[in-house]
């Protein structure tokens, strides 16, 4: 049972993402504009590659390599033509990539290739499952060697020079001297050649930190970001106005010198630019994946208005100062002023990274969205297909549920989606006393309202939320912001504002709450028991969110272990709609009290006794997680793959590509991403992979110089 988790189905779903209408109502300096943020995000997402494994940048080679030379159907043709059954086609992919094409043309580098990434591929060894530091997973964020020690140290030290992680990679060697030495390297184009004085460039040496030995360097992923800052400048060109043409500007200067504070700068013109007709945001953002909790992957993306749904985001957000004092902690645990975000629905026309969200709040810098503020965005037509529900996939709920959760799921998730962002993310404030020693707060008046005390704990000047919670921040923090559009979405002007009324509106409520009850039972897909920890941020979230429900007990919420019409084990989840006010609500309200206080206070003790202790799964009765995990595992869903469109610059004209929601549409729209350069990007990620394929060769075994 436990290896099934790691193994997809050959009929695994596709969907098309579509963005055909939004695109056509752009202007011909729109569309260019688009295009060139596109390519930038496009090359720039390659560099998660190399911060997920060792073998992933072999992969990606690998197969680019393949289907450069024959497109899925020539490949299938050649396939059975050499002999291989349709069955075998699908499951024996070392024959169809050793009688392919491209090893008929490139023998000794398909073979190497292959060689290479081949066994780790498919792997099912417990370390190489799922992502951790040491023994307890595979990243490429750390060095094979570096424990959780390890990375504790890195981030003492970063923030002693109040260096940023998030644009960092942590790489550990013995020195001649038989001492552990640290390099801590920035992405940037540039690497060690002499450049203009920047405030990167006088960090980039070594220190002495508690006994060990620090490098600062840069230069990571320098090929890749060459190809992100030449078609950012492109793209300036194409900017409807200065906010857009500086924060470019300040993009560029971040990837060309590896500086995150450039990159801030840039994130602050891009806060300013209100209800732009093309939006974008591009860098090292979500730590989710980084298992210490503070490094950034790679993302981008580009997506365009959608007026109707963005309308009533409008009025949440003109809502939002009243609905804030709806939220159950003191004023003085609220920020001093709230910043009027920008809140809008986007349809997405790339997105660059190792998925898509449904919507996002940014940036992560706390001190921007603390002072300067921040923008909300939905992802609609991600919304229509990611999250589409048929009735006879769903499982878990009541039979007398399905028709109404099938009618409302959409409808609700708009809400919530709305309210986790800008009320969510949007809300709270971080106790701080900045580095002359000025609090953002007063000490004589402002009282822990769990303990009744003066307040004990803050901020330290360098410390920030990601950097001070490390390991639970990302998941704590969608916590909070979940129980918040829970919590929020009980009041009828909420309702109002998305057209709900009446009995719509309580069927909105009672499939909003089911599904976050329903979807803390799933979660158990994404938890480990063999290393006792959780592998995603939103799913820990919604774990945490059901055992709070079921403490309150009265019957709320219930899980009962039942048997399917196919004689196996099975579930049922069941929310009793007449106690969401009565019970739900109170339990909620003194969680997300807990949860604001220990964040604001920065009590990091408190919060991972609290977060930690709602996040365990055990097999103690009456819910016996273990053994329902067994059944959710069981009864999975894969996740569906996502196909997006690619953009083609032609004379003055960009064109719009679209593919169909397949496997071989997914591959064209990869085969067509980079078509002039994939020969080249594939050996420039080889080169990147295999200069540090040291660092996890007896970790991995990646065999180093290979290809």
């Amino acid at each position: 049972m436990a290896d099934t988790q790691y193994i997809l189905p050959n009929d695994i779903g596709v969907s098309s993402l579509d963005c055909r209408e939004a695109f056509r109502l752009l202007s011909p300096t729109e569309r260019i504009y688009a295009h060139h943020l596109s390519r930038a995000a496009w090359y720039g997402g390659l560099a998660v590659l190399l911060q997920t494994s060792p073998e992933a940048p072999y992969i990606y080679s690998l197969l680019s390599r393949l289907f450069r030379a024959q497109d899925p159907d020539q490949l299938r043709q050649h396939a059975l033509a050499e002999g291989l059954t349709e069955e075998e086609f699908q499951e024996k992919l070392e024959r169809v990539i050793l009688g392919s094409m491209a090893a008929q043309q490139h023998p000794k580098e398909v073979r190497a290739l292959w060689q290479t990434c081949g066994e780790l591929m498919f792997s099912l060894e417990p370390r190489f499952r799922h992502l951790g530091l040491g023994k307890e997973g595979v990243t490429t964020y750390f060095s094979g060697d570096c424990t959780m020690e390890d990375a504790k140290l890195a981030q003492d030290f970063l923030d002693s020079q109040n260096l940023s992680a998030y644009n960092t990679r942590l790489f550990k060697e013995v020195g001649q001297d038989g001492k552990p030495h640290y390099e801590v390297r920035l992405a940037s184009v540039l690497g060690t050649e002499p450049a203009l004085d920047s405030e990167v460039t006088s960090k980039l040496k070594s220190y002495e930190f508690r006994g060990n030995c620090f490098q600062v360097t840069r230069g990571d992923y320098a090929p890749i970001l060459h190809k992100v800052v030449e078609h950012l400048e492109k793209a300036k060109a194409y900017a409807a106005n200065s906010h857009q043409e500086q924060m470019l500007a300040q993009y560029v200067d971040s990837f060309t010198q590896g500086s995150i504070e450039a990159h801030k700068r840039g994130s602050r013109f891009w806060i300013q630019d209100k209800g732009p007709i093309v939006e974008s945001y591009i860098g090292f953002i979500e730590s989710y994946r980084d298992p210490f909790g503070s490094r950034g992957e790679f993302e981008g993306f580009v997506a365009m208005v959608n007026k109707a749904m963005s309308a009533k985001f409008e009025r949440l957000v003109a809502s939002a100062e009243q609905l804030l004092k709806e939220l159950p902690w003191p004023p003085a645990f609220e920020k001093d002023k709230f910043l009027m975000p920008d809140f809008t629905s986007l349809d997405v026309l790339t997105f660059a990274g190792s998925g898509i969200p449904a919507g996002i709040n940014i940036p992560n810098y706390d001190d921007l969205r603390q002072t300067e503020g921040f923008k909300n965005v939905s992802l609609g037509n991600v919304l229509a297909v990611a999250y589409a529900t048929k009735r006879e996939k769903l499982t878990f709920l009541d039979e007398d549920d399905k028709d109404l959760y099938v009618r409302w799921k959409g409808p609700s998730f708009d809400v919530q989606v709305g309210l986790h962002e800008l009320l969510g993310h949007g809300s709270g404030k971080l106790f701080v006393q900045d580095e002359k020693g000025a609090f953002n707060f007063d000490q004589e008046t402002v009282i822990n309202p769990e303990t009744g005390e003066q307040i004990q704990s803050w901020y330290r000047s360098g410390e920030t939320w990601d950097s001070k919670f490390s390991t639970i921040a990302s998941s704590y923090e969608e916590c909070r912001a979940e129980s918040v559009g829970l919590y929020l979405c009980l009041q009828p002007q909420v309702l109002k504002i998305f057209g709900f009324e009446g009995a719509d509106a309580e069927d909105v409520v009672y499939v909003n709450w089911l599904n976050m009850v329903r979807a803390g039972l799933l979660a158990l897909e994404f938890y480990t028991p063999e290393a006792s920890n959780w592998r995603q941020a939103h799913m820990q979230a919604r774990f945490v969110i059901l055992r709070v429900l079921l403490e309150a007990g009265e019957g709320l919420v219930t899980i009962t272990p039942t048997t399917g019409s196919d004689g196996r084990p099975d579930a049922r989840v069941r929310l009793d709609r007449s106690k969401i006010r009565s019970v739900g609500k109170p339990a909620l309200e003194r969680f997300l009290r807990k949860l604001q206080v220990l964040k604001s206070t920065g009590d990091v003790a408190g919060g991972r006794a609290l977060y930690e202790g709602y996040a365990a799964v055990s097999d103690s009765p009456p819910e016996c997680f273990l053994t329902l995990r067994d059944t959710v595992l069981l009864r999975k869903e894969s996740r569906k793959l996502i196909v997006q469109p690619n953009t083609r610059l032609e004379g003055s004209e960009v064109q719009l590509l679209e593919y169909e929601a397949s496997a071989a549409g997914l591959i064209r729209s990869f085969s067509e991403r980079f078509p002039d350069d994939g020969p080249k990007l594939e050996e420039v990620l080889i080169q990147l992979a295999t200069a540090d394929a040291r660092f996890w060769k007896n970790s991995s075994e990646v065999p180093a110089g290979q290809a």
